[in-house]
């Protein structure tokens, strides 16, 4: 492989920590990481070779195998589904004579499908790798023929919604010259310690806008109150959920306002690294982050003494490379470490022990954007929206039949029905199900519309908000086949470690593969594997696996022949 040696001499001195970095500059390069280059890693990085190849076969966007020089993935989950994907999968194989998952005889070309690229409100959609270039996104995917002549297809970011805080119209990202001069870090440094930072943010009620829903504010005070050193700040950028998009387009339109949440959060609880965790899914977002830092270490508000003060932070991107769990915190923390992303047993927990066995602090991106505000103006001020035990503002992804999808900023307590009535300017044909909460959500039913978007509201007629992804179908769609891209969606990405969620995934896939002709006991059987995994699995991807088809179970039993 010619240049790979310059590629090594870029990490000379690095530790595994680096791995994944550098798997993604080797497979930008060369299309693929054979042998050579296996073995060139693990004699700078100090990895054994086989646990290099375990990383390489555990995240989808990695090739051990020479590729096509471009590879094509088409995304065929639920939203994208019901928007063609299949077609537009199956005429660009036969324009190029192969099936999906095949290389043409040229080595031009190799098309997959593939689980969400988080472009719903696009969809179809699609992701374009080529050799020595990387990657791009392509939606909407109107023609087949579009994939091979153009290779990349700009998407716009679609906003709305009343107030307005973290949401503001913009084409393209914000510049540092757009977005301002750092003003609530600037009130930080200069006006509040530390713990007067950490007690306006738990004043406010933030909680976590990744779907736990944990005090935001309590985190950060059990990590700064953690002993050992040094701490750390883990932006969880890993967006994966069907029907969740929001924070990809917050990373692609306020880039800095992501990194004055993290630089901010950093200050309070006593760290000086940030590592920002970003999908392998999203080529543009990490493009914007990776501008913004630069603009921001220019100008001091990153780096060494940051604003004229003893205050030190630096932010560094990793980027993931196809894996759901990896939105899971601690598997999260396993991929920055250069280690496959299994999920890791608690307790302990991040806040004393996270990344690098260290006390981290890891929100989601929207909960970090939701930080300079609030510290500029104030915890009382964010609680003027909102109800009573759902406080503030919340985005959410809406995808689907809708005239308008995109994302939409709401104060807790808006109905559902006012949302896509007005905000989404109605639905297309005749409501027929509303799957709340993304793939591990939970379905509505038109009579079910007018619930109030609050935890409380949705919890009180047994759904969830989860990141608030939310998918509507209107009754040209078979909701037999939406479950089954749901069972397949998590067969794939069940990382295998635990047992209830490796084989749970695969007999609820097969189940749901046989829906139309179903077996007899087949109900039951589902409903016992649906709550087996909830009760057994390691972490939340194998609790929450079932969550949609045991909703729809209850809803529309005539899908599965009760």
């Amino acid at each position: 492989m010619n240049g790979l040696a310059e590629i090594m001499g870029r990490y000379a001195g690095r530790q595994r920590d680096a791995l994944l970095p550098l798997l993604w500059d080797i497979q930008t390069a060369y299309g693929y990481i054979g042998p050579e280059a296996v073995a060139a890693i693990s004699h700078t990085l100090l990895v054994p070779m086989a646990e290099i190849y375990g990383v390489i076969e555990f995240y989808s966007l990695f090739h051990a195998e020479p590729t096509g020089e471009t590879v094509i993935q088409i995304c065929t989950d639920p939203s994208c589904g019901v928007a063609g994907a299949d077609q537009v999968l199956q005429q660009l194989c036969a324009r190029l004579g192969i099936t999906p998952g095949e290389t043409t005889p040229d080595g031009k070309y190799t098309v997959k499908a593939c689980t969400c690229l988080g472009l719903c409100e696009h969809a179809p959609a699609a992701l374009i790798s080529q050799r020595g270039v990387g990657e791009a996104s392509h939606a909407p995917v109107v023609d087949s023929a579009a994939l091979l002549n153009n290779g990349h297809q700009p998407h716009h970011a679609v906003l709305g919604g009343d107030p307005q805080v973290f949401l503001v119209g913009t084409d393209g990202a914000q510049t540092l010259r757009d977005y301002g001069d750092y003003s609530a870090l600037r009130r930080a440094l200069y006006e509040l310690t530390p713990e007067q930072v950490i007690a306006e943010v738990e004043a406010s009620g933030l909680v976590g806008r990744g779907g736990a829903a944990f005090n935001t504010g309590m985190k950060w005070r059990f990590t700064r109150q953690a002993p050992g050193q040094p701490h750390y700040v883990v932006c969880n950028a890993d967006e994966s959920e069907p029907g969740t998009f929001k924070d990809r387009v917050l990373m692609e339109t306020r880039p800095h306002l992501l990194l004055e949440g993290m630089v901010l959060c950093a200050y309070a609880i006593g760290a000086e690294r940030c590592y920002l965790f970003i999908r392998g899914e999203y080529p543009e977002a990490a493009q914007s982050l990776q501008t913004a830092i630069a603009e921001a270490e220019a100008v001091g508000l990153l780096g060494e003494h940051i604003l004229g003060t003893d205050f030190n932070c630096r932010i560094e991107i990793r980027r993931g490379a196809g894996a759901y769990i990896s939105g899971e915190e601690t598997a999260l923390f396993e991929g920055i470490e250069g280690k496959r992303g299994f999920p890791r047993i608690k307790p302990p927990f991040p806040t004393t022990h996270g990344v690098f066995g260290k006390p981290t602090v890891i929100n989601n991106v929207e909960t970090l954007c939701a930080i300079p505000a609030l510290v500029l103006h104030g915890a009382a001020w964010y609680r003027q929206w909102g109800t009573e035990k759902s406080r503030g503002t919340k985005l959410v992804s809406v995808s689907g039949h809708v005239n308008r999808p995109g994302v939409y900023e709401i104060a807790f307590g808006k109905r559902l029905r006012d949302l896509l009535e007005q905000d989404c300017e109605g639905i297309i044909g005749n409501l027929h199900a509303v799957l709340m909460g993304g793939a591990a959500g939970t379905f509505l039913t038109p009579d079910e519309i007018d619930v109030p978007l609050s935890f409380e509201g949705l919890q009180a007629i047994g759904s969830t908000l989860g990141s608030g992804a939310i998918m509507i179908f209107n009754d040209t769609v078979n909701l037999r086949d939406v479950l089954r891209r749901l069972g397949r969606f998590f067969q794939h990405e069940s990382c295998g470690k635990c047992f209830p969620c490796q084989l749970g995934t695969q007999r609820q896939m097969e189940i749901l593969e046989r829906l139309e002709s179903p077996h007899p006991g087949d109900c039951a059987r589902l409903r016992d594997i649906g709550l087996t995994m909830k009760e057994a699995s390691l972490c939340g991807l194998g609790q929450t696996a079932a969550s949609a088809v045991l909703s729809a179970m209850d809803r529309w039993p005539e899908l599965f022949g009760e």
